[in-house]
């Protein structure tokens, strides 16, 4: 009888804390031994000259969700996770979106069910909350935490969407009370409508103009805010796609003061500018997404702020909206104004090569910290790393193994999504994973998909200390529990 399931052979494995050259056993899709010259498998890999590295886990992907008016989101959860897996990732978080006055444990239900008939790879969800009212608070809230949801989302701007500050604090006391984390976007929506409404009314409608919307300040301000009422009320807090230097300087004075509150960004901050909204026509309307994309001088500054630990978590933020078509962003017309045009990018399969390659390969980073910031910090934060985020022995084999050499230059049908375009069209970059391994499974074989619709798993997660809250008031009184601190 063979000793392993598969037996991958002579690669040089990473984590987060080390680099090292073993061979990786694998028994009922748990690694089972690191080690050299393991006993043979009932199949082999050989990973010779390859990194195998943890599969990645994109804590901030929009897949699936239902949207009002003629553009839809153009992945389902069968063809999002195809696309996830080609580019090295083996978990996704997506969101269970509350309708406004209605019922996130039914927005939720539909939500599980979508993943459940097409997920290739293993996923858990967020739950947005637009209509924080107190049944839901009080009912619906505790009942979806227990039963392994342990993630809200809320955003401070958007119509249809945005809470109140008030509101925002009552959904921060219940996430304290429930062990639960808070995700926030974070953009002062009084400020974004007046730029609006005065670009509008000077004529400023192209795509480049939704950038002159949103203005750092608009962010840098609000993310002040979000620390502050984490640190008023004791709560842990995740701002996601920080997209500058000022936003990531707040999160950093925040945490220089045991604020527990963690920073994401997201590939396109990265490596597009504001300059890729101003192309011909609508064609910037490919890079259009909130917040906007900024500067070189950003990009430079999010890259310190990874390397210090300021930000933790890169994600896609995937949002894909097909370009052409009649649920495309050109229905809406070629003098469309960015006001109507749907926000968000693809970029599931893209994430860790760029990572890898704008980051490792250009010395930006370490690989063990680009494992970090691709899988490991994500399993931390969201309560994954009894399954997730590493190669160790009694984890889950999620595995990809990556040729660190291989040069590629993205096209949109090399990332196997639904969309009809991606934003980074033409870039070439260094490092590709060739084979994606899910509890074990081959789920891309040599950049091929073999997994099947269905075969994700859905991850509950249970209390964790990570987001404990610190037992730490600004005052002598706790606002929450209404006791003294």
């Amino acid at each position: 009888m063979d000793a392993f399931d598969l037996v991958i052979r002579n690669g040089t494995v990473a984590t987060a804390a080390d680099v090292f050259a073993a061979d990786v056993g694998i028994r009922g899709g748990k690694v089972a031994a690191l080690a050299k010259e393991l006993p043979q498998g009932a199949r082999e890999i050989d990973a010779g000259g390859k990194l195998v590295l943890p599969g990645g886990i994109d804590s901030h992907t929009h897949i699936e969700e239902p949207r009002g008016g003629p553009t839809v989101n153009a992945d389902t959860f069968a063809s999002g996770t195809a696309s996830a897996a080609v580019g090295g990732t083996t978990t996704v978080i997506g969101f269970a979106r509350q309708p406004k006055g209605g019922s996130i444990a039914e927005g939720m239900a539909e939500h599980m069910e979508r993943a459940r008939r097409g997920a290739r790879i293993d996923y858990a969800f967020h739950m947005i909350l637009t209509d924080p009212r107190p049944e839901i608070l009080e009912r619906e809230l505790p009942a979806l935490v227990a039963a392994g949801h342990r993630t809200f989302k809320i955003f401070l701007t958007y119509d249809g969407t945005r809470i109140s500050d008030a509101e925002a604090l009552q959904v921060l006391a219940t996430a304290r009370r429930l062990g639960a984390l808070t995700c926030i976007h974070a953009e002062n929506h009084e400020l974004i409508a007046f730029y609006t409404e005065a670009l509008l009314a000077a004529g400023y409608t192209r795509p480049i103009h939704h950038s002159w919307a949103k203005p750092m300040i608009v962010e840098r301000e609000c993310v002040n805010r979000v620390c502050a009422m984490a640190e008023a009320l004791d709560v842990p807090i995740q701002v996601f796609h920080v997209s500058g230097g000022e936003a990531a300087d707040e999160i950093a004075r925040a945490q220089a003061r045991g604020v527990k509150v963690w920073g994401e960004t997201c590939t396109q901050y990265l490596v597009l500018t504001a300059d890729d909204l101003d192309k011909p026509g609508l064609e910037g309307a490919k890079a259009l997404c909130s917040p906007a994309p900024r500067t070189r001088a950003d990009q430079t500054a999010l890259w310190e702020a990874i390397r210090l630990g300021t930000i933790q978590n890169v994600t896609s933020d995937h949002a894909p909206t097909r370009f052409g078509g009649p649920d495309g962003k050109t229905v809406f017309g070629a003098d469309a104004p960015f006001t109507v045009l749907p926000n968000g990018v693809p970029g599931l399969a893209v994430r860790m090569p760029i990572l890898f390659s704008e980051g490792v390969v250009q010395g930006r980073i370490t690989l063990p910290k680009f494992v970090e910031i691709t899988a490991t910090h994500a399993a931390r934060l969201f309560g994954l790393d009894d399954r997730k985020g590493s190669i160790a022995v009694g984890l889950d084999a999620d595995i990809a193994i990556w040729d660190p050499a291989k040069r590629v230059t993205i096209t949109h049908a090399l990332v196997q999504d639904a969309n009809d375009h991606t934003p980074y069209e033409g870039l070439a970059v260094t490092g590709w994973p060739e084979t994606t391994l899910v509890r074990g499974v081959p789920v891309v074989e040599n950049g091929r998909v073999v997994g099947a619709p269905g075969s994700g798993q859905w991850l509950p997660r249970g209390p964790y200390d990570l987001i404990r809250p610190r037992g730490v008031f600004p005052g002598p009184f706790n606002p929450v529990d209404r006791v003294p601190a």
